[in-house]
């Protein structure tokens, strides 16, 4: 009979770790007496980061002494004591290969479901000395699992577990976890598990998305990693000749790009960006990424760059490129694409932000939808806002759109109700006068606070989340949990001497770097730079870090357990092979 050997809590602390302080909860010690256990967790415990742990459907983590032995072992520890693993409860019994999602149990006073799998994250490798932690809980079937508490009650060491109900479906917690982070990904299993009502949300949107996949793995693990796109068309750089350069406005540039190695281009969707290099090849190259700025067929792309005040780049753009000189692109990418169906679609951007809902404008024109298609942007004022002709002969030929202009400081000479439509910024209390759908799709592009101000208020505005699609130019938010805040910091080349080993270009960041030897991952090295980085696991599990590779190779250690998509990169354990250039 399955037992209760111990029950272990603990209060989020700060530890330092790598030169940083995290916030976690992941040291528990046992206790004496029984314990009341409550909808959310024991009394005396806490969890540190509550987007990745605790919670209504975490409330509880459940780990096996059977494992404990078998860690031991394998990692050649004696030294384990009760809390190890983060648990809540040390527990004689209840194998991963036998418990099973639904499963409910009475343990003391209290009634527990089973809801999912652990999601093993890097803490646990600072818990147990061992980096690679989270990878091998999964690799060799050992998660543990959580609880979600049915009828609140009071547990204690000795108490048996008895089992009450089975889940349906029968699929254990090994099973589950094996589905989400191993391949192959059988769709049968994948609709089995999702007819389990005690499986958690989160788990129900990764099987979800993998279902939705249609059995492609070009595109990585939809479960996991970030918003499935096409494969790049080419890895690497092509030669594409400058046919056009023509000045949109005072700041802003186009280019015309046209193939220049005598093979035909490739079309790109709508809201798709490039990687370019750019610079005289006496130079290092500057390398940047840009939204193609019009529905790109494969005979050209059209590129729309606005120059910066201390812009680098821009500055080379629109002073110094000249028709007939070449610049190097990588293939089109990126999953800021329209999506199909019925809904009414609003398009929202400012600034230069304009340049990827400008090219799911022309699409849209250019295949007649019948759709609802609103146009809504925010300029300075007439001298900067680009494409203003173009947008309305667009628009023109859709039969259901509607438009809506702000001007922010308009100049004398702009013409109210007819260049703009308002004085300000596009914001809620506007969206609501204009009657905006709140039940569209929703495509944004622009600077930082445009973009978080505007997904804010249309969440407040009761928009549901798989419907608003974002696009931010640079370098994308940061994504490391547990870790103490601190002030932004612009990318920058490391500390000390350069590296003796290949160039790392981080695209998005425009930085430049020589590899050393004193890095064990990419990731370390764009921590190193202040380079903008998401992850979790640090070992190849959770895909959070999954970044696009737009040239060159790498080797991982350890091997990610899934791949990621075709062109992209897990830079938590992958180094270079060569020059590489990373969509950072």
């Amino acid at each position: 009979m399955a037992r209760l050997l111990s029950v272990n809590v603990g209060l989020p602390r700060d530890i330092a770790w790598q030169s940083r302080t995290v916030h976690t909860g992941i040291w528990k010690a046992p206790v004496e007496g029984p314990r009341r256990v409550r909808r959310l967790n024991i009394d005396g415990d806490g969890q540190g980061d509550i987007a990745g742990h605790g919670g209504e459907q975490r409330a509880v983590y459940v780990y096996q002494d059977a494992s404990y032995r078998y860690w031991q072992e394998h990692l050649g520890r004696s030294n384990f004591v009760p809390g190890q693993f983060g648990e809540n409860f040390t527990v004689e019994g209840l194998a991963d290969a036998e418990v099973c999602i639904g499963d409910r149990y009475r343990i003391g006073s209290a009634v527990f479901e089973v809801t999912q799998p652990r999601v093993t994250c890097y803490r646990l490798g600072i818990r147990m000395e061992e980096p690679d932690m989270a990878a091998l809980l999964v690799k060799h079937g050992r998660p543990g699992f959580y609880f979600r508490v049915i009828e609140e009650g009071d547990v204690e060491a000795g108490d048996e577990i008895t089992r009450v109900a089975s889940g349906p479906e029968s699929m254990s917690v090994f099973e589950i976890n094996t589905l989400l982070y191993l391949p192959p990904h059988p769709r049968e299993r994948l609709e089995r598990a999702l007819k389990i009502p005690a499986l958690s949300r989160g788990w129900r949107r990764s099987f979800a998305a993998m279902l939705a996949q249609k059995d492609n793995p070009a595109t990585g693990n939809a479960g996991l990693g970030p918003a499935a796109s096409p494969s790049p068309a080419w890895r690497g750089f092509r030669p594409y000749r400058v046919a056009r350069k023509i000045a949109e406005t005072d700041n802003v540039t186009s280019l015309i790009l046209e193939p220049a190695d005598g093979h035909p281009g490739v079309a790109a969707l709508p809201g798709q960006f490039v990687i370019v290099r750019l610079g005289p090849s006496a130079t290092p190259a500057m390398t940047r990424s840009y939204s193609l700025s019009r529905h790109a067929d494969a005979a050209s792309y059209r590129l729309s760059i606005k120059r910066e005040a201390h812009g680098i780049a821009s500055t080379y753009v629109a002073d110094e490129l000249e028709p007939g000189d070449i610049v190097q692109l990588g293939a089109p990418r990126g999953s800021f694409t329209l999506h199909q169906g019925t809904r009414p679609i609003v398009l929202l951007s400012a600034g230069i932000g304009v340049t990827p809902v400008l090219a799911m404008l022309h699409a849209l024109a250019a295949e007649g939808t019948t759709r609802e298609v609103w146009w809504l942007h925010g300029s300075r004022n007439g001298r900067e806002h680009a494409f203003a002709a173009e947008v309305r002969e667009l628009l023109g030929r859709l039969p259901h759109h509607h438009s809506h202009v702000c001007y922010s400081t308009p100049d004398p000479g702009d013409r109210p109700k007819v260049d703009f439509d308002s004085t300000g910024h596009l914001d809620q209390q506007l969206l609501q006068t204009i009657n905006v759908p709140q039940d569209g799709d929703f495509y944004l592009c622009g600077p930082a606070a445009f973009m978080s101000d505007l997904t804010t208020a249309l969440h407040a505005s009761g928009v549901a989340p798989d419907r608003i699609h974002t696009e931010l130019f640079g370098a994308r938010p940061s994504l490391t949990p547990g870790i103490a805040a601190s002030s932004n910091k612009s990318a920058h080349l490391p500390p000390g001497v350069p590296g003796p080993g290949p160039m790392v270009s981080f695209a998005r960041s425009g930085l430049n770097v020589c590899w050393g030897p004193s890095y064990a991952s990419l990731l370390e090295l764009a921590e190193a730079c202040d380079v903008p980085v998401r992850w979790s696991c640090r070992s190849g599990v959770c895909h959070n870090c999954e970044s696009g590779l737009v040239a060159g190779d790498v080797s991982y250690q350890p091997d990610p357990l899934d791949a990621p998509a075709d062109g992209n990169v897990l830079i938590c354990c992958a180094r270079p092979q060569g020059d590489i250039v990373i969509d950072l």
